[in-house]
């Protein structure tokens, strides 16, 4: 039997149920004791900072000795087999030789430089992979070989031109997409800036190529440019082929039904006066007795159709910048048609919004201007008859005083107040004197 610390669904002692990767059970291993997953093995590594960080941390050297073995076994038996088939050559030209006869000079001269050419290949094939300089590039180490260097006569492309506002070098994949000097010369400057060589020549090409199999892949066919690139190539051309030959046989379609006004032929005079010889007769009542009635070209729309009950089509009606229906003078699309009562019934609202309109302008006109009333200080309509006493109002003014002091001063304050809602016209008269107005640029210049 697991212990109590048992976690995951499958029995392990390793990992939790949430990251156990064996399907749930309906009942976990911890009740059933069946089945139970054996533990993984967890390797912890001590490293420190540069340890964790090192791209071939656990990587054996030792294990890269067979893939060099397996690559020189490759060359060892392909060296033996170009050896083996020149060898089988030149003996079968020497017994043809030997059997003719004889053999001339220049015969002997053109195979010995045969086989020297043949050593000379093998030669440079076996050297190619031998670096013989090392060159500094942006990783930091050596790659290829001194006949990949550009001509050193060369000026380098980010020195074509030094302003830091010309075109971007990027120094990672050395390549600068424009020009550097886009107003010289043409004809003097030997460098365009790379998108020169992408949009010019095969890049164009095979830019097209690749547009065509990403379409033609979108749209079901099994094609891929990687995997398959000369089905690619063939399907394009093949594409390009039936393309052309649908165009061809749209202009030919286009030019039989309207015709070619660049062709030397004549139009027809019918088509040029829009007349014909068919004749069409009618009696007096207008009915036709003998031949066909030409009919109007229809376009592809619908024409003559009413909805709603409408008798005519939406448009034939215009009032007040407003399209609508002549049949009930409606100006909404979706509306039902209500006929001449509707028509009736509109222009009795319209005549009654006038006079109501009309009405009230008549009546703002005739209203008695509002009189001006003289209003007292403190709110309310100045009395005819107001005297202020002034004895009565010196003294408001000093308790309007005390009772700031008070304000400002909650000790002044006594324990019994005794407050007076009765305001004389003298103590209002002091309040509005005292009064503070915050927005009176004066207003420390008035006490």
């Amino acid at each position: 039997m697991r212990g109590k610390n048992e976690r995951a669904c499958c029995g392990a002692m390793t990992h939790n149920a949430k990251s156990c990767m064996e399907r749930p059970r309906k009942t976990g291993a911890k009740w059933t004791n069946m089945h139970i997953a054996p533990d993984e093995k967890i390797e912890s590594f001590e490293l420190d900072y540069d340890g964790k960080r090192d791209r071939w941390n656990g990587f054996d050297p030792a294990t890269y000795a067979l893939v060099i073995e397996r690559y020189e076994a490759r060359d060892e038996a392909r060296r033996k087999y170009l050896k083996e088939q020149q060898l089988k050559k030149l003996e079968e030209k020497n017994s043809k030789q030997n059997g003719e006869g004889g053999v001339s000079d220049e015969d002997d001269d053109e195979d010995a430089l045969k086989v020297d050419e043949a050593k000379v290949d093998e030669s440079k094939q076996m050297d190619f992979a031998k670096v013989e300089k090392r060159v500094r590039t942006t990783g930091g180490g050596s790659t290829g070989t001194v006949r990949n260097l550009r001509i050193r006569e060369d000026t380098a492309k980010y020195l074509l031109n030094l302003d830091i506002n010309s075109a971007y070098y990027d120094p990672k994949t050395r390549s600068m997409r424009e020009d550097p000097l886009p107003d010289a010369d043409p004809n003097e400057k030997f460098y365009g800036g790379d998108n020169q060589n992408r949009l010019s020549g095969q890049a164009l090409e095979f830019k097209q190529l690749n547009v065509h199999a990403w379409e033609a892949f979108e749209k079901g066919q099994d094609i891929h440019l990687q995997s398959a690139p000369s089905q690619a190539e063939l399907l394009y051309k093949n594409y390009k082929v039936i393309k052309e030959k649908l165009k061809s046989r749209l202009k030919d379609t286009i030019a039989e039904k309207y015709g070619n006004a660049a062709s030397e032929e004549e139009i027809p005079r019918e088509l040029l006066l829009g007349q014909s010889e068919r004749q069409v007769e009618y009696d007096r009542a207008g009915r036709i007795i003998q031949g066909v009635e030409s009919f109007l070209p229809r376009s592809k729309y619908e024409e003559d159709v009413y909805i709603n009950n409408h008798t005519s089509v939406w448009g034939s009606w215009w009032k007040d910048h407003q399209w609508g229906y002549k049949c009930c003078k409606q100006t909404i699309k979706n509306s039902y048609c209500t006929g001449a009562a509707g028509i009736d019934a509109a222009e009795a609202a319209a005549d009654l919004m006038k006079a109501n309109v009309a009405r009230k302008a008549a009546s703002e006109d005739m209203r008695a201007p509002a009189e001006e009333k003289n209003l007292a200080t403190w709110g309310t309509d100045v009395p005819d008859n107001l005297n202020l006493d002034q004895k009565q109002l010196a003294e408001a003014l000093w308790k309007e005083d005390e009772r700031k002091k008070e304000e400002k001063d909650e000790r002044k304050r006594k324990y019994n107040v005794r407050w007076n809602d009765e305001v004389t016209a003298e103590e209002m008269e002091a309040y509005r004197m005292k009064k503070i107005h915050h927005d009176d640029p004066m207003k420390d210049f008035l006490h």
